[in-house]
This record gives structure tokens, C-alpha cells and sequence, in this order.
């Protein structure tokens, strides 16, 4: 998981009346998070999509550690957990940049779909091979000058 990092900044609005990040936010970071390191590794879920396949999130389980407040950078890395015949499940960490505490862990599974029937289809060869290809040590910093 240390050669995919995403950075990330804890915004106003994502924070509820007890100054935390809303606990709803976070599926929202593990899916910006997937949606960055797709991009990275396989050119984008638009590259799926040209192949004549989509994917639909089945399962998203979201294991809470510690709060996030404003202004916290976030550090995210993914993994691949399991391929499966149609569906796929990678393993989300969220930790804060500079103390290096751990904010939440997740497990979101999608299923490949035809894009047009919406049917379950076999995750096609070329995402397995993605899965498995080793990929450059990249850092993407949304969070600014920070690192």
C-alpha cells in the first residue's frame, strides 16, 4: 500500500456540530480515494467504461479509529484485498498526516457490470492485470503545500 499515497484536506463543511468530520464524510474520502488511485493505475474508471463496463459499489464497510477535525490532513492508501469472478475488493487507510494516527480502515467491494444491461460481467482481464502490475511510488497532494 506505500506506493500509492493520496493527501487530502479536511474542509469546513465536512465538519458537524461537534467540530469532527460528519461520519457520512468518510465514505466520501474512501470514494475520492478509490476514484485517485483508479486514475493512477488504470487510467480512470472512464477507461472501464470504453470497454463497455461499469462498476456498482456492493459493499462499503467503514471501520471508525479516531476523529478528523478541520484543516487535518488526511493520508490515504489503497490495496487490493481480493479479486474475485465479478466483483473486486480493495482496503482503504485514512490516516492524519502529521501525527500518523489512524482514522478509519475500509473494505469496498464493486461488482463489474455491463454498461449497458447493468448484468454482472467478469472483471475483465486487463483490470486483473492492472491489479497485479506493480505501480510506480506516486503521490497525489490535494491537501497544498504540506509534505
Amino acid at each position: 500500500m506505500a506506493d500509492f499515497n493520496y493527501y487530502f484536506r479536511v474542509r469546513y463543511g465536512e465538519c458537524d456540530a461537534q467540530s469532527v468530520v460528519f461520519n457520512a464524510r468518510y465514505a466520501d474520502y474512501v470514494d475520492i480515494t478509490m476514484t485517485e488511485y483508479f486514475r493512477v493505475f488504470y487510467g480512470g474508471f472512464e477507461n472501464l467504461i470504453t470497454q463497455g463496463y461499469e462498476t456498482q459499489v456492493v459493499n462499503l464497510n467503514i471501520s471508525w479509529k479516531s476523529s478528523a477535525r478541520f484543516d487535518d490532513v488526511i493520508h490515504g492508501t489503497v490495496g487490493v484485498k481480493k479479486i474475485g469472478n465479478s466483483s473486486f475488493t480493495c482496503q482503504v487507510h485514512l490516516t492524519q498526516q502529521q501525527s500518523k494516527k489512524p482514522i478509519a480502515s475500509a473494505d469496498i467491494t464493486y461488482v463489474c457490470v455491463d454498461s449497458s444491461s447493468f448484468e454482472k460481467k467478469a472483471v475483465p482481464q486487463s483490470l486483473r492485470e492492472a491489479f497485479d502490475a506493480p505501480i510506480q511510488p506516486i503521490t497525489i497532494n490535494h491537501a497544498g503545500d504540506v509534505l
